[in-house]
């Protein structure tokens, strides 16, 4: 998809000010409003400056958007960073549905965006950036409980086998009293449980917002996400592996050590195995009650004919094996 730069839209500075912002889009939005203008695909234009302000008027999406950079040029094919939305904190709790390290969440659902751009939807579609209900910023008077925070955290999956502990600087968007933007940062510190599985969200109570008042403060819930490994694929707490094998273990099986995330543990791979084949070797996943396994999918792997012995060897074996014919099943 192509990078929407809501910046240039809207006709203002990277360091506009939140009253510039709004002036800017109020003035387009006269001006494209599509029941009073005459302007070529007003329509269009119309819904092009309303996602823009959509950003950029919210101190949270505005900080994250920017994360992003303006390195991106029109036309390019724009894909979401693997981290996106790492090191910020937002209002509100991630979306319903997620299991918690440590009690029940009280996390709020957000709606998913509904006409905005294929790129808005990227970015901010479901993710819960932006909380609900009021203005993030301020708010005197009476007591008053602090509002939920959420952040995501990005592990390792040896880190998701073995527990961590992890020490996280994390940014809150602010405004500064002539409505620019400010990141004010601070340290959190957490104990990642052995076990947890991507997704799922680790309450740390009274480390969200802080109340007025003498209020109780609000929660920081920290959403996992498992980094993809080189090694396993993560489902659940199951993980799947792909072994290699020679075709002489696949066709008179063999003994192989295999990696776990435990450690390497010797496996019978049976005669006349083949490829995409799986096994599975219980409890072998992530810890849990019941912990996961891990499932091997075997890959036969033929050595290259590259030279002349080996190039004998597989005329040989084709004489031996004349009557073999593995696409036998595809005929009629």
């Amino acid at each position: 998809m192509e990078y929407r730069d809501y910046y240039k839209i809207l006709g203002v500075a990277r360091t506009a000010t939140a009253d510039e912002i709004k002036k800017a889009y109020r003035r387009l939005a006269r001006k494209f409003h599509p029941d009073v203008s005459k302007e070529s695909k007003a329509e269009e234009k119309f819904k092009e400056v309303q996602e823009a302000y959509e950003v950029l008027k919210d101190p949270e999406k505005r900080a994250a958007y920017d994360q992003l950079g303006s390195e991106w040029k029109s036309g390019q094919t724009f894909r979401p960073p693997p981290d996106w939305g790492g090191g910020f904190e937002f209002r509100g709790g991630p979306r319903q549905g997620r299991s918690s390290a440590r009690g029940g969440a009280r996390a709020e659902e957000f709606e998913e965006a509904e006409g905005f751009s294929d790129f808005f939807s990227s970015l901010f579609g479901g993710r819960g950036f932006g909380g609900a209900g009021g203005s993030p910023f301020g708010g005197a008077g009476a007591s008053r409980a602090g509002r939920d925070h959420h952040a995501r955290v990005d592990i390792d999956l040896e880190e998701a086998f073995q527990g961590a502990t992890r020490t996280l600087e994390l940014k809150r968007p602010d405004l500064k009293p002539d409505g620019t933007l400010d990141m004010k940062t601070h340290t959190v510190r957490v104990t990642i449980p052995a076990g947890v599985t991507d997704g799922q969200l680790i309450r740390l109570a009274g480390q969200g917002e802080q109340a007025t008042g003498g209020g109780r403060a609000g929660d920081l819930y920290l959403e996992v996400h498992i980094r993809p490994h080189r090694l396993f694929q993560l489902d659940g707490r199951d993980v799947t592996l792909t072994l290699p094998i020679t075709p002489w273990e696949a066709a008179l099986g063999a003994t192989v050590t295999v990696p776990t995330l435990g450690g390497g543990v010797e496996m019978r791979i049976p005669p006349n195995s083949q490829s995409g084949q799986k096994m599975r070797l219980r409890g072998r996943g992530l810890p849990g009650q019941p912990p996961g396994d891990q499932y091997i999918q075997l890959k036969v792997v033929v050595p290259p004919a590259n030279s002349p012995d080996a190039r004998a060897f597989y005329e040989e074996m084709k004489q031996k094996f004349s009557d073999f014919n593995p696409r036998a099943d595809l005929g009629e």
